[in-house]
């Protein structure tokens, strides 16, 4: 589908009615123009066209027959070519820095401007840091369990959480250098602001500059990647305390004895189990059940999976109360009092927006607070985007890169669409969650005919020889013509074998052309081939190779 864009000119130099039907004329053999209204009492003409169709050929078509014509101001930008194009963005993580690059890359010059730290949270406090966190608990779970241990000797794993948290660090560190600041101090065509930006107008940016000087950009386009932050609940006695988010928990240079997390989405469950595993007695508050948004089997798995590792589950439980006394937590729940060494606070996260004056530039937010864009990433002001969790759109560092750049090349006169269709997900667990498509209860909403399958790791032979078959992997078709819609996962690595099946639900490939393929043996991956064949076939009475 190709965008459409209005334009409004100013025309000068017609006598007559005859004069306006001479404008029209050459306006409509512009290519890209569709159509046309010129008014000769108004010495105005309105032209719907084409996005991609540069604003210099309308004008050139209406002086090649002697008259006058220029847009009128607020149209100057929207038509501008890329080439003459300033772009502001407001933040410097994923979203921004993918957006800048390919603006650039697209001939546009480019005005970044960051309030706080270079790299927004996924390199600074989010995918990077957690993802080493998990990865130190996994090896001294290791050390401590494994299912060899009848014949490696096992040992008590010795923490040392500051040796830990400084190596963290330095990678956190080398990644942002490597990944954003070095690329922004070699590329000439971005100028970076350190200061806290808000809109004057539609057309404008005041930013507040670190060094205490004040300054005011002009832009053609502008991108908000201004990121997200972690909401904290309204629970009696909670403000005050000196509870964790996500990000002190990943900067602490010692592991608590105990820890109560409040939460039970992704962030909460991924720093639990790891705190865990490095040695905290761990507490869930979940309010509902772990991982409410997943499939019910997902929750179910998981939580006997953190029940058997000494992890606490508390489902359908909230805090009543929060109090810190003598240097601990008291929690107050329905029918007991926790105690803790530390509170771990992760509900969701909102987005950071409060501060830009939305309304100047004549943007409104949902009832959650965050930007609604449209699948060109376009906020309700056709030249202003938005991209990352700052929008309506998934909370995944991958998804707000590829807004970032699909918003670049719509800003620059391209057409690309964010299509979030077989957007996989990944929770980083041990076992991994991983999902793509459609769940069962999704599908059956949306009024599909359905069938599903759910194949314990049991009759995997990978999973077999690492003699860990925690988990399961479910697939979601359409009855009738047995298409595959979902994949819900929960192995040792799902998130492995999770972009294999959003391939096959993007080819819109059947549960028996999956079947069919080849995969090869002892893989995780090869359990969507068995998981395939469960729709057509008994697994328990295939040979090994499951051909």
């Amino acid at each position: 589908m190709t965008r459409k864009k209005t334009v409004s000119l100013t025309v000068t130099g017609m006598t007559c009615e005859s004069c306006a039907l001479h404008v029209r004329k050459a306006l409509e053999e512009v290519p890209g123009v569709q159509a046309t209204k010129v008014s000769y009492p108004d010495a105005s003409a309105s032209v719907d066209l084409d996005w991609e169709v540069p604003l210099q050929r309308l004008t050139d078509a209406v002086r090649a027959q002697g008259y006058g014509a220029s847009p009128k101001s607020e149209d100057v930008a929207a038509f501008q070519d890329a080439r003459d194009l300033h772009i502001a963005i407001i933040g410097s993580g994923g979203a921004a820095m993918a957006c800048a690059l390919k603006a650039v890359e697209r001939g546009a010059r480019v005005t970044l401007v960051e309030r706080g730290t270079i790299g927004g949270t996924c390199v600074n406090v989010g995918c990077v840091p957690s993802k080493i966190l998990i990865r130190q608990g996994y090896v001294a779970q290791l050390r401590r369990q494994s299912p060899f241990d009848g014949g490696i000797s096992t040992a008590l794993p010795q923490i040392s959480r500051n040796r830990l948290l400084a190596q963290q660090q330095q990678r956190v560190e080398e990644l942002r250098h490597a990944k954003y600041e070095s690329i922004l101090e070699s590329t000439p065509q971005i100028t970076l602001l350190r200061g806290a930006a808000g809109f004057v107008d539609s057309h404008s940016l005041a930013v507040a500059l670190q060094n205490g000087e004040r300054c005011q950009i002009s832009f053609d386009r502008c991108l908000i990647a201004t990121g997200a932050r972690p909401s904290i609940p309204s629970i009696p006695g909670l403000q005050g305390t000196p509870f964790w988010t996500s990000t002190e928990a990943l900067m602490a240079d010692s592991i608590p004895t105990r820890l109560i997390v409040i939460g039970a989405s992704i962030v909460a469950v991924e720093l639990a189990q790891a705190f865990a595993r490095l040695g905290s007695e761990v507490t869930i508050l979940a309010r509902s059940r772990l991982l409410s948004q997943e499939d019910p089997a997902v929750s179910e798995s998981l939580a006997g999976i953190f029940r058997e590792e000494g992890i606490r589950l508390l489902e359908h439980t909230e805090a009543k109360q929060i109090q810190f006394v003598d240097r601990e937590f008291l929690v107050d729940l329905p029918t007991e009092q926790l105690r803790g060494d530390k509170l771990l606070v992760a509900t969701g996260r909102l987005p950071n927006v409060e501060d830009l004056h939305l309304e100047r530039a004549g943007l409104q937010t949902n009832p959650r607070g965050a930007i609604p864009v449209n699948e060109y990433l376009q906020t309700d002001v056709d030249h202003i985007y938005a991209a990352g969790d700052c929008t309506d759109k998934p909370q995944f560092v991958y998804v707000a890169a590829a807004s970032g750049t699909r918003a670049a090349i719509n800003m620059t006169g391209g057409e690309s669409v964010l299509d979030l269709g077989t957007m996989p997900a990944v929770i980083f667990t041990d076992p991994q969650v991983a999902t793509v498509g459609i769940t069962e209860q999704e599908a059956s909403a949306r009024g599909y005919s359905v069938e599903s399958r759910i194949l314990s790791l049991d009759y995997i032979p990978r999973a077999l020889v690492n003699f860990d078959t925690r988990g399961f992997i479910k697939m979601v078709a359409e009855a009738q013509s047995g298409r595959l819609l979902g994949v819900q996962a929960v192995a040792a690595e799902a998130g492995e074998l999770i972009q294999t099946a959003a391939l096959a639900i993007h080819k819109q490939m059947t549960v028996q052309e999956l079947a069919d393929q080849l995969f090869p043996y002892l893989t995780m991956v090869e359990g969507l081939k068995l998981a395939a064949q469960t729709f057509s076939k008994d697994v328990t009475r295939l040979s090994c190779c499951a051909g």
